[in-house]
């Protein structure tokens, strides 16, 4: 099994290393790492078009088994590229991340993990997009550990065509880990999003910081959001199909004027 990893918090960062030294334990699986140079986060599906993209080999002194690419462009810059040249082969899955911070409700549309796990599936790969919710203390062992025996499982289940999981895990230690959720996206807003500040020379500038406010629009709450607060490990099937398929009966018995 060929396996791509590639994820938004820089190729040299803890958690897509982690990730591949434990995949790396199976025999029958092979890793290539293509990832940013630096770290992209909430990059959404940005394509770099009007500078070259320059790829570098990276070096994994930890583990010579590794092979991988060092990128200057975007998450899903690296996937384009990996997959349309870099590679020798078409991967059989792309996984993004382990990444450090959660993509959750409808915060995925900023996510440059997420958005790299839609640049596989438009390109026809399965993807997995994994975050972590703990940001101060992070424990990547146990992620890969969980991806590990999920990829067991995920060999005999095809994915439907352009279809991604969206895996994000609670801050908990696996003793307080509720279980698995299968869930769809939540809403997630901010309040004060914007931090107004004054430079040395006396000038306004605006820094984007803000509170989350997850809102819950079901009575019974199966949403990301909700799992993970509940301390269940988050998966959400998500596709790049945008359509609102309940509109288009109404909109075609509109009289429309040309």
């Amino acid at each position: 099994m060929i396996i791509l990893l590639t994820n938004d918090d820089g190729i040299y960062a803890e958690g897509i290393q982690i990730l591949a030294d434990t995949l790396l334990q199976a025999e029958d699986i092979k890793i290539y790492i293509v990832a940013p140079d630096r770290e992209r986060s909430a990059t959404g599906h940005a394509i770099t078009m009007h500078r070259p993209l320059r790829a570098e080999e990276a070096k994994f002194y930890h583990n010579p088994l590794l092979k991988g690419w060092s990128v200057n462009g975007t998450p899903s810059d690296c996937v384009k590229l990996a997959i349309e040249y870099l590679l020798p082969q078409k991967p059989d899955l792309v996984i993004s991340g382990i990444n450090l911070g959660e993509n959750l409700g409808t915060d995925i549309l900023y996510s440059g993990t997420v958005s790299a796990a839609i640049e596989a599936i438009i390109l026809g790969v399965p993807a997995l997009a994994v975050s972590l919710v703990e940001q101060e203390t992070p424990d990547f062992r146990f992620v890969a550990d969980f991806l590990q025996r999920l990829l067991k499982n995920f060999r005999e289940y095809n994915l439907p065509e352009s279809t991604l999981l969206n895996i994000n895990i609670p801050a908990k230690n696996q003793q307080e880990i509720a279980g698995v959720a299968v869930t769809r996206l939540g809403v997630r807003l901010y309040r004060n999003a914007f931090e107004k500040r004054i430079d040395p020379r006396g000038r306004n500038y605006y820094w984007l910081a803000g509170e989350a406010i997850d809102i819950e629009d079901r009575a019974d709450g199966d949403t990301d959001v909700r799992a993970i607060s509940n301390a269940y490990i988050s998966i959400t099937p998500l596709h790049f199909d945008l359509t609102n398929y309940h509109l288009i009966d109404k909109l075609q018995g509109i009289k429309w004027e040309t």
